[in-house]
């Protein structure tokens, strides 16, 4: 039996022991979700979850930016990249010396699902990737029938400023707010992550979310756009909830829905 990953390479399940590098900090969390974490070799620095894990592994750099030296020593069976974090001209080298390389590229949030069944199937972990798929299904379930019963919201979800920059509704983000209801701003953009006019595309919003990652939103950050934006709902978003995928987008499924369900009812009082 064989699996595809994003950019349509199949990929048979590994015989021997792997050596896995994981150069995504969502992948390294599943991977350990998945019960691999001891035949992880190497991760990013950014790879920060469960702690008690990613603390023993050697750091490599970034998800752009790693150093291949390092990487090349610890010998990896395989190494898992995504299109999105990782840049091609840093990736395409490994393949010189790296027997398999995993590219992942999860856009809508049940694109968790295949990605579930891919390093299960790879890994021979079968049976923890059914566990996470059964535990997302319960949580989508859940988060979609809320949203079902709430009224959709425009929402501009901002995850830098100076200059102000959102999110494209090509991206996972928005994909993964559209499940719960929220349909983010601007409408169309050629950017994924466009720059923004804050005061024209806010006055348009139900609700401006400040995400706690890439720039580091805080309470003081949400008081003062709310004093400049009287007519808008500000508030504040856990962005590992909402653009980590993996294991993580299990959670974030359900941190997605007790935030609606928050926002709903603080709306009505």
């Amino acid at each position: 039996m064989q699996w595809s990953d994003a950019i349509g390479k199949h990929h048979r399940r590994y015989q021997g022991k792997p050596r896995i590098v994981s150069l995504v900090p969502s992948l390294t969390e599943l991977l350990v979700a998945l019960g691999l974490a001891e035949l992880l070799v190497g991760r990013t620095g950014f790879c920060i979850h469960p702690r008690q894990v990613v603390g023993r592994l050697p750091k490599l750099g970034g998800t752009k930016g790693f150093d291949v030296d390092k990487l090349r020593a610890l010998q990896p069976t395989h190494v898992l990249v995504n299109i999105d974090e990782n840049r091609r001209e840093e990736v395409e080298p490994l393949r010189d010396f790296v027997p398999h390389l995993i590219v992942t590229h999860p856009l809508a949030a049940r694109d968790n699902l295949e990605l579930y069944r891919l390093l299960g199937g790879i890994f021979d972990r079968e049976p923890q990737a059914a566990a996470l798929t059964a535990e997302f299904e319960r949580e989508w379930l859940a988060l979609t029938a809320l949203a079902d019963l709430l009224p959709r919201q425009r929402v501009l979800y901002l995850i830098w400023r100076q200059p102000w920059l959102s999110v494209a509704r090509d991206t996972s983000i928005s994909r993964m707010l559209a499940a719960a209801g929220w349909d983010t701003l601007p409408v169309d953009s050629a950017l994924r992550y466009p720059e923004v006019d804050l005061l024209t595309v806010a006055s348009q919003a139900e609700v401006v979310f400040l995400a706690s990652e890439p720039y580091p939103f805080r309470e003081q950050h949400r008081r003062r756009l709310a004093s400049e934006l009287a007519d808008t709902r500000v508030a504040l978003i856990d962005g590992e909830m909402v653009s980590w995928y993996g294991s993580r987008a299990i959670a974030g499924l359900a941190y997605l829905r007790q935030l609606r369900a928050g926002l709903a009812k603080s709306a009505e009082n």
